[in-house]
């Protein structure tokens, strides 16, 4: 079994940028789709991006496209999400998780959360206008 760690988060301005990692444990990455999902006060939790186990294929939601980054380092057993340009509507707890099955071609939608299997406990991210 896997456990996923994120971390990262924090408060920062509007404009600003984060860096947040997930890292793993229990087994390797390798061969499995990642992705990134965050869950806003008082709302449901929504897909962010995610990547295609190659690393060649990357997905995004439309309200952090050409602002936010996934990549992976399966050496490291760690996948990242850079978010730059913040918004104070980025504001919610990130999740990471590992889709299911390994080496799979492509995930029906790589934005359905049953499409993952494994996630992370989450981190913070406030963006403060």
């Amino acid at each position: 079994q896997v456990q996923l760690v994120e971390s990262g988060g924090g408060l920062v301005q509007a404009g600003g940028s984060l860096r947040l990692s997930c890292a793993a444990s229990g087994r390797t990455l390798s061969g499995y789709a990642m992705g990134w999902f965050r869950q806003a006060p008082g709302k449901g939790r929504e897909f962010v991006a995610a990547m295609h186990w190659t690393g060649g294929g990357t997905y995004y939601a439309d309200s952090v496209q050409g602002r936010f980054t996934i990549s992976r380092d399966d050496a490291k057993n760690t996948v990242y999400l850079e978010m730059n340009s913040l918004k104070p509507e980025d504001t919610a707890v990130y999740y990471c998780a590992t889709a299911r099955g390994r080496f799979r071609p492509v995930l029906v939608d790589y934005g359905l959360q049953r499409e993952y299997n494994y996630w992370g406990q989450g981190t913070q991210v406030t963006v403060s206008s």
